[in-house]
């Protein structure tokens, strides 16, 4: 036990213990067998150094660049070496935000602030662009304009233009992904940004996923569809640290073409008696602890280390995408242009039910729900930690849906089916959202009426891909609001 400066005892080895504990149930953040949420170089030096970066810089605060000139030299430093992945020009400018949902929140809250005179704006954007566009639209009253994507997944061109055309003065930005998440293709930039520029708007490409291996995949030869800044109207550009950079959770950029597009994006108050807010981002307090700890891993990595793994994890992808098409009743969705796979299954194969299944081996894949007439799917997001443990995958995956295969397909009571379709999520009740909570298992019988998450989860999957898009939203969000309530301590009333 130690003590603190003001004597007050501190239980160093019990907190740091009940820590340990406490993360024992968590996914497992290295060895790449986590092919969602997290993103593992393999390199252990690496991510060490990363952590005691986070560590030193945690309590500096990066709302006054004055106070601490270290994190604007750190940002800029990372400004730069973007810039050059990226084909940017002399005038490129960039911010470092918290993760991709902030440098898209950003994109478009600097794109509408751009046009005050527009009263109702809008985006037009595929269907496959990530949900923190939604958020944005949610969040600064931009209407999100979907754009159905064709059938090799990647935005519809001359639909983009038609519905910028029935937009008139009220579109003020243009969306390309690169690549979506959810398929793992790189739209077509070069003409999406040149439908904004004819129409003098911005385009932003979503490369939070992508930024960071797609300019070294091109670099080791493999075609990659233009999408940078060397593309004409490409405005601005978003890629995340924390995931191809191999960084600390919570570090991504967003790239300007000039100074002048990124003027909308600060925000200044002098409207009180303290001190004049001034910030470039959605936060005004920020650890610098995030901005070292990329800092750290990309100073430490460098250009021919990120070259390296690059071309392990794309190796990785390869062999798995080769690999798919020997497995009866699996089948890669669409050809992968960067690092992400998604997997079908035929009629004989549960998507809900492998996913279980490979969870039961030791390999965490995202379900993905149906959408727009395409069916459920199976998410891998590579790393290059996975690419030595490959063949373990891949017969991981033969015996997943071997064992789903003889499981059969998730039945959903016809009762509870019924019921769920019906719902309308803007008029159900509590006791509504509690009755779908226990008919999807989330809801236990205990005094308290405690959650009790259950080890499989084929069965709560299939019953919220019945449900509609919103009545999905509702019931997670009932889910999460149940999730989130304090613990009593002892000791307090």
């Amino acid at each position: 036990m130690t003590t603190d400066q003001t004597d007050h005892p501190v239980a160093e080895d019990g907190v740091l213990a009940r820590l340990r504990t406490l993360q024992a149930a968590d996914l497992p953040v290295h060895g790449g067998r986590t092919l969602a949420y997290v993103y593992d170089s393999g390199l252990a030096d690496v991510d060490r150094v990363g952590r005691e970066a986070v560590a030193a810089f945690a309590g500096s605060n990066g709302l006054d660049p004055t106070a601490f000139p270290s994190l604007l030299a750190m940002e800029n430093d990372l400004v730069g070496f973007a810039a050059g992945l990226l084909d940017a020009p002399d005038t490129v400018v960039g911010t470092i935000t918290s993760g991709g949902t902030e440098s898209v929140l950003l994109a478009v809250q600097g794109a509408r602030d751009a046009h005050p005179d527009v009263v109702r704006p809008a985006m037009v954007l595929p269907d496959t662009a990530h949900a923190a566009f939604h958020k944005a639209a949610h969040y600064f009253g931009v209407e999100a304009v979907l754009v159905p994507v064709g059938a090799d997944f990647r935005a519809d061109v001359a639909a983009t233009a038609r519905a910028l055309d029935g937009l008139g003065d009220r579109a003020v930005l243009v969306v390309a992904s690169a690549p979506s998440y959810a398929h793992g293709v790189v739209d077509p930039v070069t003409e999406l940004a040149a439908l904004a520029a004819g129409r003098g708007l911005r385009c932003h490409v979503d490369a939070c996923i992508g930024g960071w291996v797609l300019p070294y995949a091109a670099r080791l030869g493999r075609d990659v569809a233009p999408w940078t800044f060397a593309v004409d109207g490409v405005t601005s550009i978003s890629v995340d640290l924390h995931k191809y950079a191999y960084a600390p959770k919570g570090a991504s950029l967003l790239l300007h073409r000039t100074p002048a597009l990124r003027r909308a994006q600060y925000f200044a108050s002098a409207a009180w008696p303290g001190y004049t807010m001034l910030n470039s981002t959605l936060q005004s307090t920020r650890s610098g602890g995030p901005l070292a700890g990329a800092w750290a891993v990309v100073e430490s990595i460098g250009d021919a280390g990120y070259e390296r793994l690059s071309r392990e994890v794309l190796a990785a992808v390869d062999t798995i995408v080769a690999g798919v098409a020997a497995v009866p009743g699996l089948r890669v969705v669409v050809e992968p242009d960067s690092t992400l796979v998604a997997l079908a299954t035929d009629e004989t194969l549960d998507p809900f039910t492998l996913c279980d299944e490979m969870a039961v081996r030791g390999w965490y894949v995202q379900p993905q729900m149906s959408h727009a007439g395409h069916p459920a799917t199976v998410h891998l997001s590579v790393s290059a930690a996975t690419r030595p443990h490959v063949p373990e995958l891949l017969t991981a995956l033969a015996e997943a849906t071997a064992a789903a295969r003889a499981a059969g397909p998730v039945v959903v009571d016809a009762g509870v089916a019924a019921f769920v379709t019906a719902l309308d999520p803007a008029g159900i009740s509590d006791d509504d959202f509690d009755g779908l909570l226990a008919a999807a298992g989330l809801i236990g019988e205990s005094a308290d009426g405690g959650l009790a998450l259950p080890t499989r989860m084929a069965e709560v999957n299939a019953l919220l891909d019945l449900a509609a898009p919103a009545l999905r939203e509702a019931v997670l969000v009932a889910f999460l609001d149940r999730l989130q309530r304090p613990t009593r301590l002892p000791g307090r009333r």
